[in-house]
């Protein structure tokens, strides 16, 4: 099954991420499309650094150079089950098949924050 996203690649990269929680969802919609789900600890002083970078590669690299990824949240409303501490969380969602998630994590590693576990790399924690 080559053509079978593995997610392995990009699930270690993003638990090396400052504040992001250690588990993960993902899935293979049957068109091919594929996400992973994420959390971030809203306390964690980077946290918004780390959305914002995340945000920035994924979304919209550049004019000429966007990626065919989606980073988002995702979150029922707090009044059924409660605040974002909890129940945010992130999604990556890629509708190009041929759009691999280890080459998504190659292309974060290549322009996040280097070494991206070293929280002296993602500047102030303002």
């Amino acid at each position: 099954m080559e053509n079978v996203p593995d997610f392995l690649s990009l699930e270690a990269f993003l638990r090396s991420i400052p504040g992001v929680h250690s588990s993960f969802g993902h899935g293979i919609e049957n068109d091919g499309r594929w996400w992973v789900k994420l959390s971030i600890d809203t306390d964690n002083k980077l946290a918004w650094h780390v959305v914002q970078e995340l945000g920035h590669v994924l979304n919209y690299l550049s004019i000429d150079e966007r990626l065919p990824t989606v980073f988002k949240p995702v979150s029922p409303p707090r009044y059924m089950n409660g605040g974002p501490a909890e129940f945010l969380s992130w999604v990556i969602e890629c509708p190009e098949p041929s759009f691999k998630p280890d080459t998504v994590a190659r292309l974060l590693e290549e322009r996040l924050p280097q070494p991206v576990d070293d929280i002296r790399q993602w500047g102030n924690s303002e």
